[in-house]
């Protein structure tokens, strides 16, 4: 009877650490999770989505807006937990040696099929320019100018680099730095009278819903192939989080989503939140995949169920 009371109580203890464990793995630990934020559109209206569903989850977040580098420096350092809006091929020259060296992780691709090239409007397209190769045909016709934005930005260097080596016979051209928006000014007004112009462009960006534009094909690959945007998280972060992480991991943002929150942000006016909250409550479908297998901050129930009660109320 001695025998049976020990296996018996040594069993019940078993239970309880097994139990203990598990729910240690599905729970996360952090109260708060907090992000960086490069002062982009897409990637500010991103992150406040993210902090939505968090919070209807029973986290609480916070999001700084600060450069890129910051931003990225400060994920490894675990000022912050994770940044929604890393750029590669463009920003791999810093952000590779951080990830080889375990700083950082790079969770997901969260916009896959993200693009950076130079972009010309349809008419242009369609009048032969299919290729930064075909550029220098129609010089006259551009000014031999191709319009950057703010100094020193990687799209800018690239297109510097081409017109020092003369890449694709671009050696006379002249890359013109403005700021975004100034550049985009120009652009409208210039397409409007059916100008001919070739501009640094990206998606997800509005500039893809409000013009017909043309990503212009780089047989060279100075722009190093194919854009994505991905999700890096600080490593001892995502250790101890595995809750956050998954819902982090499956965070799946098309492209064509982006440019609509950017849209909706940056050209109608409307407020973060307001993007975020109208979007997700109208794609249910969509954040039920992001939050598959992923729990409440407490554990005591799936996360869409929070989420959903959360924007009902």
């Amino acid at each position: 009877m001695k025998f049976l009371r020990l296996f018996v109580s040594r069993t019940i203890l078993s239970a309880i650490a097994v139990a203990l464990f598990a729910g240690s793995v599905t729970v996360a630990q952090a109260k708060t999770v907090s992000f960086a934020a490069a002062p982009w559109p897409g990637v500010t209206v991103k992150t406040e989505v993210a902090q939505t569903i968090l919070e209807a989850m029973g986290y609480e977040t916070k999001a700084d807006g600060v450069s890129w580098t910051i931003a990225l420096q400060g994920v490894a350092r675990g000022d912050y937990d994770a940044d929604l809006g890393i750029w590669l091929p463009t920003q791999k020259s810093t952000v590779e040696p951080m990830a080889k060296s375990g700083k950082i992780d790079l969770l997901v691709k969260n916009v896959p099929d993200a693009k950076y090239d130079l972009v010309v409007p349809k008419y242009v397209w369609d009048a032969g320019v299919h290729s930064i190769a075909d550029l220098n045909k129609y010089a006259d016709k551009f000014g031999h100018v191709i319009n950057g934005i703010e100094a020193g930005n990687d799209g800018n260097e690239l297109m510097k680099d081409a017109i020092k080596n003369n890449t694709y016979d671009l050696g006379d051209w002249t890359l013109r730095p403005s700021s975004t928006a100034a550049m985009l000014a120009e652009a409208g007004r210039d397409i409007k009278k059916k100008k001919w112009i070739v501009f640094l462009g990206w998606k997800p960006h509005w500039m893809n819903i409000k013009y017909d534009l043309k990503y212009l094909e780089d047989p060279e690959k100075i722009w190093g192939g194919g854009s994505s945007v991905w999700t890096a998280i600080n490593p001892e972060f995502k250790k101890n989080n595995p809750n956050v992480t998954r819902f982090l991991k499956q965070m799946i943002v098309p492209s064509v989503i982006q440019s609509e929150w950017i849209n909706d942000f940056g050209q109608k006016h409307m407020k973060k939140s307001e993007v975020a909250r109208n979007w997700i409550a109208d794609n249910m479908d969509v954040v039920a995949k992001w939050l598959d297998g992923v729990t409440t901050a407490d554990g005591s129930g799936p996360a869409l169920d929070a989420v959903k009660k959360a924007l009902a109320d």
